[in-house]
């Protein structure tokens, strides 16, 4: 749930909410409220969405690396399910190790 949480809501709503936070600092010298209609919700949802695609980016491309072995999917066995795991693969071809 956190790793949801950091990386597709918190790049979503972290443009609007420093924008918001902006805004209440400067408006906080003169009175008024927010003009809620004034507001650039297009700008604010680009920029959600910009900062969305760069962190997925991010995250798959430097956290996601590739398991060498062979994929076994969760089995039934004696009565209890064994989860899916990756085995590792076998020697190489040739039977020299590196």
């Amino acid at each position: 749930m956190l790793r949801v949480i950091l990386t597709i809501v918190l790049p979503l709503v972290l443009p609007t909410a420093l924008y918001l936070l902006w805004l209440r600092s400067v408006q906080s010298a003169r009175a008024g409220t927010i003009a809620w209609r004034r507001m650039p919700w297009i700008w604010l949802a680009g920029a959600g969405a910009a900062l969305l695609a760069l962190v997925l980016f991010v995250v798959t491309v430097h956290f996601g690396g590739p398991q060498r072995g062979v994929y076994v999917p969760p089995q039934w066995r004696n009565g209890q399910i064994v989860p899916g795991h990756v085995e590792p693969a076998g020697p190489p071809a040739g039977g020299k190790t590196p």
